[in-house]
Formats: structure tokens, C-alpha cells, sequence
């Protein structure tokens, strides 16, 4: 079972041992999503869905806050090389999510 470990996910920030896909730079840009928003979710969120059978790496959907705005950023990790891998952020919306931001809507 796929467990995300803050532990090893905040050592691998500290390290700067994370790779930022484009995709996630590009979606960024447009969202107005920085970095260090990004950074803050992974530290400080709540995860909300595992997706252990990903491929290459299994990965996570993050719930944490810019400000006063709720913010989503999906990550994978690769365990054997220790790096972790920002996919995308984005900011959730009524239309996909329920007002919890947590639960998706069927």
C-alpha cells in the first residue's frame, strides 16, 4: 500500500531533490501559483486522494491554502531515487469538487 511519508517528502524538498514537470511550470504561470504556494501545500496539506498504481511513481492529490484560497497540487515520488515530482496545482472549483474542496463531485 502507498503511504505518503512527509517525513521523506520534506527531506527531499530540503535536499532540493524535486523535479517540476513542465506541465506544472506552465499551469502555474497561468494560474498565478508560485512556487512557494506550491512548496506549502506539500509541507503543510492534507492529502486527499492516492493514487498508488501510477505510472512511473505513485502519486498524491493535495489540499492546503494559498492564503485564504484553497489550492490543489498533485506530486509523485519515486522512492529508489529519493526525488519528487510537482505535476501539476491548481486552484479547485465548485464544478469538480464539493464546497470541501476534498470531495469530488460524481
Amino acid at each position: 500500500m502507498f503511504l505518503w511519508d512527509l517525513q521523506t517528502i520534506t527531506s527531499a524538498i530540503n535536499n532540493g531533490n524535486i523535479e517540476w514537470h513542465r506541465h506544472a511550470f506552465e499551469r502555474m504561470m497561468e494560474r498565478g501559483i508560485s512556487r512557494r504556494e506550491v512548496m506549502d501545500v506539500l509541507l503543510t496539506g492534507e492529502v486527499i486522494e492516492e493514487y498508488p498504481t501510477d505510472y512511473p511513481h505513485p502519486s498524491v492529490l493535495m489540499l492546503g491554502n494559498s492564503g485564504e484560497i484553497p489550492l490543489h497540487v498533485v506530486a509523485a515520488f519515486d522512492y529508489a531515487q529519493g526525488t519528487l515530482y510537482i505535476i501539476t496545482a491548481y486552484y479547485p472549483d465548485f464544478l469538480h469538487f464539493l464546497d470541501d474542496y476534498k470531495t469530488r463531485r460524481t
